[in-house]
């Protein structure tokens, strides 16, 4: 299924990510998954929210850089090898990945990815 993610990109320093997350707690969204990548000045934070429209809004109201974008999340068993197979179904069909992350929804595991072809990696694994 394809669905709504954020990116903000923080500065590189203590409390840029609690002043984000403070910030959507307030606002009653939950943040259902994320994930940080740090670099030397500057990191970027992607996330699944509760409500993508309102913490974009209020994100961009106060100032963040804050961008919205498109990955896949695919349901994935709690199995051995399940995760493995969607990998083969997206090689076996030239579908390379961008960035991928992973958390549990209730008692499904899930898996989000960014591709350049999201419909079509949907289709492959939806």
């Amino acid at each position: 299924m394809i669905i709504d993610q954020i990116s903000v990109f923080l500065e590189n320093k203590a409390g840029s990510v609690g002043r984000v997350t403070s910030m959507l707690a307030a606002a009653g969204i939950n943040i259902k998954t994320f994930t940080l990548e740090d670099g030397s000045d500057f990191g970027i934070l992607r996330m699944i929210l509760s409500d993508t429209e309102l913490g974009y809004n209020i994100l961009k109201e106060a100032g963040v850089n804050v961008y919205k974008n498109k990955v896949v999340s695919v349901a994935s068993p709690d199995e051995v090898g399940s995760i493995s197979k969607i990998f083969k179904k997206l090689a076996d069909n030239d579908i390379s990945m961008e960035y991928i992350y992973a958390f549990h929804d209730v008692d499904t595991p899930k898996v989000i990815i960014r591709t350049k072809d999201l419909q079509h990696c949907d289709e492959i694994i939806g």
